[in-house]
């Protein structure tokens, strides 16, 4: 085949990624079948990476550290609301995904109907604590009295809308678990460009909106995700879709798929929950060496994010096609999947650690002109990087457990990880052996990097091809 041939082959199978449908990925090409799904789900957590650089751009942009300390301190909190809504989200996608690897259409459309009841509950939970508590939580991250009296506003209006956070990551669960990436990406696209046009018009202020300093990117979050999730229900109830379709006579709630969802989910959201509340953890170990060692955390954080989270969108696919193959009864094509997954995603996260480690004063320069701030974003940037080849297979491996319905697996080495290892480490070397927030970065690289080998050691042994969900 010519080159041309070849880059008009490239660029047909590029159009149908983005255009996307809901597909059975359980026969044909592994590597297409990875590139129809990665594709969309790479540019769907890229746009969320960007996002959160962006929202942080933006912020920076008042000049004031306690502002960008106080995103930091309600961002490690809201990740326990962000654990929640992805380990809903992987138990809905692995449930889909497995009933429409066994051709069970009517069977899909219950699990989605379920995880959504399920979703309502935890965000109406979520909001009464936002409402009541956002001065206690900022409290107990350690910051100051000045900061909760002028911030605290932000925290409230980013608990208080968990509803649109929840439902977005659960609905494209729902729509990666029936293989329809692309609509999963385009909500969030929705969502997160409404964000970022958004949100300089209600931090600054325009025309009849006031000026609403860092609560207003708060505000500006919430509508453009709610805008988002408006688009994700009108395509599951109102649009017909291939198979996933919410029908009146599905609604009453079916308990025995509801606990089967809460078990799955269960795991997952545990993994997510003990890896959160760890980086709390690590976030307020940082607390303790200042404002700009908080805002160079922050900085660094969100640009590590840029980079970690397309690589999430190929572990996604691998989960979607672990589900789908094990329905299927292909175990040894799902295991196929998710080295090939593994070898794309280590590629990508290779290229990445290289740009970091050269371009760190260039990339941190666009956020903060604070030499202090530069450097221990920096530090947080070039450290934590170079464990990136270990994360892109221990991602991978990670959610093909959990494609599979074992979070059983993950959980286990999150707990043994992060608690036992982690936090331990990061206390030690921060605080008893004077390394400061270097400290923190370097127990990151260990802990991310001892998981991922113990991820591959126990992926490798294949228990998980015999659950049964």
């Amino acid at each position: 085949m010519s080159f041309f041939k070849k880059t008009a082959s490239a660029f047909s199978l590029f159009k149908q990624a983005i255009n996307g449908s809901e597909q059975n990925f359980t026969e044909g090409s592994i590597d297409r079948a990875i590139f129809l799904l990665s594709v969309p789900m790479v540019l769907e957590m890229a746009m969320e990476a960007l996002f959160a650089v962006v929202d942080a751009l933006f912020v920076s942009r008042l000049h004031d550290n306690d502002a960008i300390a106080t995103v930091g301190l309600t961002e490690s909190v809201l990740a326990l609301v962000y654990s929640l809504g992805m380990g809903l989200s992987m138990g809905a996608t692995a449930l889909v995904a497995r009933r429409i690897g066994e051709k069970d259409e009517a069977g899909a459309s219950v699990a989605a109907i379920q995880s959504l009841y399920i979703g309502f509950i935890i965000t109406l939970l979520i909001t009464i604590v936002g409402i009541f508590f956002s001065n206690d939580i900022l409290r107990l991250m350690g910051a100051s009295e000045l900061i909760i009296d002028k911030y605290a506003g932000y925290t409230r209006w980013m608990l208080c809308g968990n509803i649109t956070i929840i439902f977005l990551f659960l609905i494209n669960g729902i729509f990666r678990g029936a293989g329809n990436a692309a609509l999963a990406m385009r909500a969030l696209w929705i969502a997160n460009g409404m964000n970022m046009i958004l949100d300089p018009i209600f931090i600054f202020g325009w025309g009849p909106v006031p000026s609403f300093g860092v609560e207003g990117a708060s505000i500006a979050t919430n509508i453009g995700r709610g805008t988002g999730v408006v688009y994700q229900l009108y395509h599951l109830v109102i649009k017909n879709n291939a198979f996933v379709k919410i029908e009146l006579n599905k609604l009453h709630v079916q308990w025995n798929i509801v606990w089967s969802l809460i078990k799955i989910s269960a795991g997952s959201t545990g993994q997510f929950l003990i890896g959160s509340a760890s980086w709390i953890f690590l976030y307020r170990i940082i607390a303790t060496f200042g404002s700009a060692a908080m805002a160079g955390y922050t900085y660094g954080l969100r640009v590590i994010v840029f980079a970690i989270l397309p690589a999430w969108g190929m572990a996604n696919a691998a989960a979607t096609l672990v589900g789908q193959n094990l329905g299927a009864k292909q175990p040894d094509r799902a295991e196929k999947s998710v080295w090939r997954a593994g070898f794309f995603n280590m590629i990508f996260m290779a290229t990445v650690m290289v740009i970091f480690l050269f371009s760190t004063d260039f990339i941190l320069g666009i956020f903060t002109d604070d030499p202090l701030v530069l450097t221990y974003g920096t530090q947080c940037l070039q450290i934590v990087c170079l464990g990136y080849i270990f994360y892109s297979y221990g991602m991978v491996v990670t959610q093909s457990f959990n494609g599979a319905g074992d979070s059983f697996t993950p959980t286990i080495l999150s707990v043994v990880g992060f608690w036992l290892f982690q936090i331990p480490v990061a206390y030690l070397l921060a605080k008893t052996f004077g390394l400061g927030p270097k400290g923190v970065y370097f127990a990151i690289v260990l802990s991310e990097s001892f998981m991922a080998v113990a991820g591959i050691i126990i992926f490798r042994r294949g228990k998980w091809k015999e659950i049964e969900i």
